[in-house]
């Protein structure tokens, strides 16, 4: 992973000392720092890129790349499939190799059309003064963009922007494709004109392609300054790496049908559900994940730690933990692939509530899910302490019985289970200090709580229970994985069982249909800008292109019921994909979103509506 940068200026030369270091930037690549200046006094432009490179594949790489033709690469993202790269080889030096051997448009297209993964560029095209630029088909990395009616900064994109006043008016790249800037065009009518090349299915290709994106391009054309005046669709397009949803709808849904959704479900009901019809799906929902779960495990800078006594191994990879059934399927698969001797970090974060004696209120609440009685006692000798404890949230004992699950599937291994606790004054110092800028440009409360509590977890600084005392413990993985994707496939979230409770399964599909097209202005700009901070790579195995070929090839009967009960009907697949791989209570559990199961929503403004703007997000602070 790393922090990218480039400014555009229509000016012929530029003082290179006009261009500070992002320090933000420098936190998200701690590996490696370069700067370098591109200038074209012929057609009055110049270029100003900047690479920041966390070290995590191949031999350590500095960006930005610059070749003998004077072109100039930087590359946030990995390579997870369509393109070679071996295991002791660097993606971002693959990449380059294939960009710099293009001979036209197409075949660049092409290159992005094959690759899966994560990634976000930015590639200076010396022969045609082309500035290309983009995300991946879901957003999985941060792009920012801002335009000026300054000619020495009038285009700007970053990974994380670093200082903010009244004036700046950044915005995340689209993740509809990608970019192209005639910088020779620009300089001699001294505005911005790009050219736009969308994603496109296989049907929409035999289409013709101004007419297939006119709405999508006047909404992005509308959302960019005056200085922009003119976006133009590409004659050609990258292909969508996902199949289409399938959108039929069957009646071959559970016949087990319960009268309420309050109804405290069983591990044995779940049981119950699986099907001969259903283990084929099963198997091969396990096996596709699994994979994805691999590409992101392997090839990481690894000591050979077999020798080293247990406690002074080193977590390579960490995952957000919950305890719910996300996070404990992909600790699960990790624990496949990760080297038997080396420890997973379990990261689970708890914000202090404010009345510890309040705390047994949510577990009564059926719309909250049944805490199962297992979770709250675990392995602890005294049950009472744990609900006198102001960070014993709900995230951290369903955690809790999460860890006890894995000790029985993998006695083995290391399993780091991670405390975050989180004090009301250390929140508001941090968010004011770091979070609220990486947030930025989302503004809501939402973007608040979820961005502050990801932040805090992906850190990885908190208690370690060692021989039975709680030791300090501060996380050395640089690759997190996170469960997002689930939900937003599987009908994980309220919004969608309210959905089908007012449209159906019709309903429905149109809804998931939709969470995949706004994820990446929902979530994972602000996802990889807060976890980035901490020299950390953010991984999601459910985002992997054939998890989600796969999930989208089945029939939405297949994936979800929601005429069973919360903790049963969503997810369903998943659920069933639990216990094939030996999971039990963790199986069965409601959905719980992060700011409530981390107690975040209820830290600070209870009143307040997820959509609401926070103004406990003072992006106008400078650093």
């Amino acid at each position: 992973m790393c922090g990218i940068c480039c400014t555009v200026s229509l000016c012929a030369h530029v003082d290179m000392s006009h261009y500070q270091e992002n320090k933000k930037l420098i936190r998200r690549g701690p590996n490696s720092s370069q700067q370098l200046i591109r200038s074209d006094p012929t057609h009055h432009y110049s270029c100003f890129f900047s690479g920041h490179v966390l070290h995590l594949r191949g031999e350590l790489t500095p960006q930005p790349l610059q070749d003998e033709n004077g072109n100039v690469f930087l590359w946030n993202g990995e390579v997870f499939g369509g393109i070679e790269v071996s295991s002791a080889a660097n993606d971002t030096f693959v990449m380059f190799q294939h960009l710099t051997s293009c001979a036209n448009e197409h075949e660049l297209l092409s290159v992005f059309s094959k690759v899966q993964g994560p990634w976000a560029f930015i590639f200076y095209q010396s022969k045609n003064h082309s500035l290309w630029f983009g995300r991946d088909f879901f957003g999985r990395r941060s792009l920012l963009w801002k335009f000026s009616d300054d000619l020495e900064e009038i285009l700007s994109l970053t990974s994380v922007a670093e200082s903010l006043t009244d004036e700046d008016h950044w915005q995340e790249v689209p993740a509809s494709g990608i970019f192209r800037c005639d910088l020779s065009t620009c300089a001699q009518v001294k505005s911005i004109s790009l050219t736009w090349y969308p994603w496109v299915s296989v049907s929409e290709m035999q289409l013709p392609g101004a007419t297939v994106h006119d709405e999508e391009q006047k909404w992005i054309l509308n959302t960019l300054p005056k200085c922009v005046t003119q976006l133009n669709i590409g004659s050609d397009g990258l292909l969508v790496p996902v199949s289409a949803l399938n959108t039929d709808i069957t009646d071959t849904f559970s016949e087990q049908k319960f009268k309420t959704s309050c109804k405290t479900v069983s591990l044995e009901e779940l049981q119950l559900l699986i099907s001969d019809e259903h283990k084929k799906n099963i198997q091969l929902f396990v096996n596709v994940l699994s994979k994805a779960v691999l590409k992101r495990v392997l090839n990481l800078p690894r000591l050979n730690q077999s020798l080293s006594p247990a406690p002074e191994r080193q977590a390579n990879v960490a995952i957000l933990f919950s305890g719910g059934i996300d996070s404990m399927i992909l600790a699960a698969l990790a624990d496949r692939h990760v080297p038997p001797e080396e420890p997973i970090d379990l990261l689970n974060v708890a914000f202090m509530m404010r009345a510890p004696n309040q705390q047994k209120a949510p577990l009564k609440k059926c719309r909250r899910g049944k805490i199962p009685s297992s979770a709250l006692t675990g392995n602890h000798s005294n049950p009472g302490a744990l609900l006198t404890d102001p960070f014993n949230v709900p995230d951290r004992i369903t955690g809790r019985s999460g860890l006890e699950e894995l000790k029985a599937l993998s006695p083995t291994r290391i399993w780091n289970f991670v405390e975050i606790n989180v004090t009301l004054e250390e929140l508001n110092q941090m968010r004011q200090k770091y979070i609220s800028q990486l947030i930025y440009p989302l503004n809501t409360v939402l973007d608040d709580s979820i961005g502050c509590a990801v932040w805090f977890a992906s850190r990885g600084i908190g208690m370690l229970q060692s021989n039975g005392e709680k030791k300090p413990y501060n996380s050395t993985s640089k690759v997190v994985l996170t469960g997002i994707g689930a939900d937003e496939q599987l009908g994980g979230y309220s919004r969608h069982r309210v959905r089908f409770n007012m449209l159906g399964y019709k309903g429905l599909l149109d809804e998931l249909s939709m969470e995949l097209g706004r994820i990446s202005s929902r979530n994972l700009g602000r996802d990889d800008r807060v976890i980035g901070d901490h020299g950390k790579e953010a991984r999601f195995p459910f985002l992997d292109e054939n998890v989600v070929s796969f999930l989208n090839s089945l029939p939405i009967s297949d994936k979800v019921d929601l005429t069973l009960p919360r903790g049963l009907g969503e997810k369903l697949i998943l659920r069933m994909a639990a216990v094939s791989l030996g999971l039990a209570n963790s199986s069965v559990l409601p959905k719980r979103a992060m700011q409530f199961g981390s107690r975040i929503a209820k830290m600070e403004n209870s009143n307040e509506k997820a959509s609401d703007k926070c103004n406990r997000l003072q992006t106008e602070i400078i650093d």
